[in-house]
């Protein structure tokens, strides 16, 4: 068990179908029920998309073809934490390449890696609607703005909630 994966519950086929039970009846239910599965578990395990293919009468290649798509579907656990750093224009223009180039080099991961540790997940986004304050970072669910180098350091690296 790698050492994000110790932060999530196993992958558990009862559960998800409770977690996909109330999605049956909605038009489209695929996107609802990899959100569904992602919040749970923390990603997308290979175990869901056979599950998901005949819960909602789809190919495999559908459902996996829908979680390669979106940037946001994982398909290995996440770190304790997950910060997201936005990379749209208004971020750019006030400085979000540069702060990329620092979270990676102080945790040590790319985009879409984790801490050898487990507790951080580093992710791109592409807007978090908060380019009054850019640049933007989301630390799990908690949105900060103006997040210089230094306050990366005491968000993330402290674990501060400032």
């Amino acid at each position: 068990m790698s050492a994000a994966s110790a932060h999530w519950p196993a992958w558990h086929e009862a559960t998800a179908l409770q977690l996909l039970a109330p999605l049956l009846s909605l038009p489209g239910p695929l996107l609802p029920a990899l959100h569904a599965v992602q919040a749970h578990f923390g990603f997308i395990p290979p175990e869901a998309t056979a599950l998901l293919a005949t819960t909602f009468n789809l190919s495999r290649a559908e459902v996996h073809g829908v979680i390669t798509f979106y940037d946001f579907f994982r398909r290995e656990p996440p770190g304790q934490r997950i910060v997201r750093l936005c990379q749209a224009e208004a971020c750019q223009a006030m400085g979000s390449e540069a702060l990329a180039a620092h979270a990676k080099a102080q945790l040590g991961v790319d985009f879409h890696q984790t801490t050898a540790d487990g507790r951080v997940s580093l992710e791109p986004v592409y807007c978090l609607g908060n380019c009054a304050c850019a640049p933007a970072m989301m630390i799990d669910e908690r949105l900060h703005g103006r997040v210089s180098a230094a306050r990366f350091d005491a968000l993330v690296l402290a674990g501060e909630s400032a």
